[in-house]
């Protein structure tokens, strides 16, 4: 397997690189799944429900292949990944199942909640011709002016090299973390403070109708 991972290593000047890293170099990159809102991920055409969330996972587990996805009706896998604050989008790493049921392309798509497949024909914001990728060592970097503010990304898989169904081991995500904007967090407080005030003041003034 090592060997047909070798192979595309030639492939480099198509949209993705794999300079040489240490694995803890790698693991500190590729950490950007801790961020994501693991329980609103939503995997449109997976065999099993809930296994799309399962390939989001830690550098060192990235070649477990116990956890996995596999498309259902056909090729096609779409995933809705929702984070929970901003991100910097800088790369993404795949390792697909074998031979031809590994991706062979991929698109992404910012900031557009609950997709579905209907939604696809849109343009993306970056498009990939992908390779086999056993070891997880083909980064495709994205185009950063595109992937800042990205509180919710959309990754399509069309199609494969060649069979029925498709499979996913692994999706790995580099890039920076914000948290979300506190502003938001006073206003649902200044909300939850509210509701109890008027609530108080329609009391009292029934009070204030029965004493008179």
């Amino acid at each position: 397997m090592s060997g047909h991972g070798h192979g595309h290593s030639h492939d480099c000047g198509k949209g993705h690189s794999h300079t040489p890293v240490s694995d803890a170099e790698r693991a500190a990159e590729y950490s950007l799944y801790k961020k994501i809102d693991t329980f609103n991920v939503e995997c449109l055409n997976e065999s099993l429900d809930g296994s799309g969330k399962t390939v989001f996972k830690p550098w060192d587990q990235r070649l477990d292949k116990e956890k996995f996805v596999e498309s259902d009706v056909d090729e096609e896998l779409l995933f809705n990944i929702p984070f929970t604050g901003n991100v910097k989008l800088k790369g993404i790493i795949v390792i697909g199942g074998p031979g031809g049921f590994h991706p062979n392309k991929m698109r992404l798509f910012k900031n557009r909640p609950k997709m579905t497949f209907d939604d696809v024909s849109a343009e993306a914001e970056q498009e990939f011709e992908i390779f086999p990728d056993p070891e997880g060592v083909i980064e495709y970097p994205t185009k950063a002016a595109r992937f800042n503010q990205v509180e919710h990304l959309s990754i399509h898989f069309p199609s494969n090299f060649g069979e029925d169904l498709t499979s996913v081991y692994y999706i790995g995500l580099k890039g920076d973390f914000t948290e979300a904007r506190r502003h938001e967090v006073t206003i649902c407080t200044y909300e939850a403070r509210a509701n109890p005030a008027d609530h108080k003041t329609n009391a009292l003034d029934s009070v204030n109708s029965m004493i008179q």
